[in-house]
């Protein structure tokens, strides 16, 4: 039975209220060298419009952190707290102890392992014929990126840019790893202090299956789902009910969604977070469910001050 218009307003005006205080770890807006469908600053624009309480820009290719602190300084009024972080990919020189350390030092939030780079990805993409990621100008093509060496060891510059996560107390993320060597790092980094463990969308281009997603938060990591692949767009692939599964495999206290928007052919990261929560209201989730994982879990992932 369709929903009267009222109906649907009101449904709207929950979904608006549940995203007040809302955090989105994985915003891909631009100047990048992918088409991205709005820039860094319309994506701060559209999170204040929707009061959200912060927001991490990511991108493939460069370290984002200075933007986001000029941006945040330029807009102060707009009370939305900025982030970002850096990728190790090539153009990153890689696994760099280097570039996390300047990372780290200049502000940065989070630290992904490689993801257009990581050997996982490349192989996976050249598995299906397809060319990914399509950037706006022809860049040199990739070296495929591993943690582990060929017996399967952890590289000594892996250990050492995971002491200076653990140092820096910031956040690692999983990349495009694969689960098996995804595991591998987050174990060894819990070992040495990291304490903040990110899984960037387990059931694309990772092959996590649900006991590697329980393994993963046995471990103390967070599972993030990208908002994109359940709302309208070209990059939708599963059902609200695999949402609810996955949510229920990791838990709701561990389960994060960002948007993993800004992409052409999709909706704007803010319009994704609301398709999301009206998606998690018609499925009957409790709104302090919605709560934790469009806001408290990513919140308290960054470290920020539960009572602000």
């Amino acid at each position: 039975m369709s929903e009267t218009v009222e109906e649907n307003l009101a449904r709207d005006a929950e979904a608006a209220e549940l995203l007040v205080g809302a955090v989105d770890l994985h915003c891909h807006s631009g100047p990048a060298a992918m088409p991205r469908i709005l820039d860094h600053h319309e994506a701060l624009l559209d999170c204040a419009a929707a009061k959200f309480r912060a927001l991490l820009y990511k991108d493939h290719f460069y370290l984002g952190t200075a933007h986001a602190i000029l941006l945040e300084k330029l807009f102060p009024e707009l009370g939305v707290q900025l982030f970002s972080g850096i990728a190790l990919n090539n153009a990153s020189g890689g696994i760099n102890p280097h570039a996390v350390d300047h990372a780290a030092k200049l502000g940065a939030k989070i630290v992904w392992m490689p993801t257009l780079s990581a050997a996982n990805h490349i192989e996976q993409v050249h598995g299906q014929g397809k060319t990914f990621p399509k950037t706006s100008k022809k860049m040199l093509d990739p070296l495929p990126l591993r943690a582990t060496d060929a017996n399967g060891e952890l590289l000594d510059d892996t250990k050492r840019v995971l002491d200076v996560i653990a140092e820096a107390d910031i956040i690692l993320a999983g990349g495009h790893l694969d689960a098996a060597e995804m595991i591998k790092v987050f174990e060894e980094a819990k070992r040495r202090g990291v304490n903040r463990l990110l899984v960037n969308h387990p059931t694309y281009m990772i092959g996590c299956t649900d006991d590697d997603i329980r393994e993963l938060v046995s471990i103390g990591a967070h599972i993030e789902h990208s908002i994109c692949m359940w709302v309208e767009g070209k990059s939708k692939k599963f059902t609200p009910e695999e949402l609810l599964h996955l949510i229920e495999v990791a838990g709701v206290d561990r389960t994060i969604l960002s948007s993993d928007l800004g992409l052409v052919g999709s909706p704007r990261p803010v319009e994704g977070f609301r398709q999301v929560v009206r998606l998690l209201l018609d499925q009957q989730v409790p709104k302090a469910d919605i709560r934790k994982l469009v806001s408290s879990n990513a919140a308290r992932l960054l470290g920020l001050d539960a009572a602000a």
